[in-house]
């Protein structure tokens, strides 16, 4: 399912005394940024839609101002929010390119080496985060995988064990949004 906005760009400080802000793209891209007119302020499920007064460029930032936030000290509040955006404003994707926001939720998929063995449902990816070399996937294995044992499912606790999976072409195979599945590679990188 896919999700109504997504997050485009941070706010990282106060710029000047008016309100001004410096935006930090999510994406690495700035250009599709400038053509906003209005946003929504995000931070821990609080929101607060906002319509851009002004949007510039700067060196590998941007500079915004929000009607209604007219000084340094109420754009601190928002330090650290994220900008949200309907799908359609975001930075258009290339081929081999998904939004973070459509990978969370999908399915991890192993298909193994032998052709009669049927595909495995092995976890589901909860998060995905910046890692020096690349993207990981934060995987929750599943409950009802065979294919591995429990001891490796499973923390002391009993909680459902979350693996950190590189996001790369060692690793993944095909990646199918629409029906929520991620291909795994090589099964043993979940031990």
């Amino acid at each position: 399912m896919e999700k109504e906005h997504l997050a485009v760009g941070f706010i990282r400080a106060a710029h000047g005394f008016s309100g001004k802000c410096k935006i930090e793209s999510a994406s690495g891209s700035y250009e599709h940024l400038l053509k906003l007119k209005e946003v929504i302020l995000h931070h821990n499920g609080e929101k607060r839609p906002c319509k851009v007064d002004c949007m510039e460029a700067g060196n590998n930032i941007l500079y915004a101002k929000f009607e209604g936030i007219d000084s340094a000290e109420e754009i601190r509040k928002y330090n650290g929010w994220e900008l949200l955006v309907p799908r359609k404003n975001a930075k258009p994707l290339q081929k081999g390119e998904w939004y973070i926001e459509d990978l969370i939720q999908c399915n991890i998929e192993w298909i193994p080496a032998t052709l009669d063995a049927p595909s495995e449902i092995v976890g589901k990816i909860t998060d995905v985060l910046e890692g020096g070399a690349g993207y990981l996937l934060e995987v929750s294995l599943s409950e009802s995988c065979n294919c591995i044992d429990d001891k490796i499912k499973f923390t002391e606790s009993g909680k459902n064990r979350k693996v950190l999976v590189p996001f790369n072409d060692k690793y993944i195979g095909k990646v199918d949004i629409k029906n929520q599945l991620v291909q795994l590679m090589h099964l043993w990188i979940l031990e």
